[in-house]
């Protein structure tokens, strides 16, 4: 796979959430959207990553970007 360029549209993709359920790319059609990914859980780096991630839930409403959470 090629590295997006900025702006480019991401590749269409269906996964399972926390609850065994498929989300897709699709669903969001014509809205912002977050994707968060990390390398690795329950570390420093990647918790305080998390964390402002979180902490951003407000700005991100203001924007109207959607976002893959619990």
């Amino acid at each position: 796979m090629k590295i997006l360029q900025i702006g480019a549209s991401a590749p269409q993709f269906t996964l399972l959430n926390q609850y065994n359920e498929p989300i897709s790319l699709a669903q969001f059609a014509g809205k912002k959207v977050l994707i968060y990914f990390y390398p690795k859980a329950l570390t420093p780096g990647c918790n305080t990553q998390a964390c402002g991630l979180r902490d951003s839930k407000t700005e991100l409403e203001k924007i109207r970007c959607s976002h893959f959470r619990d």
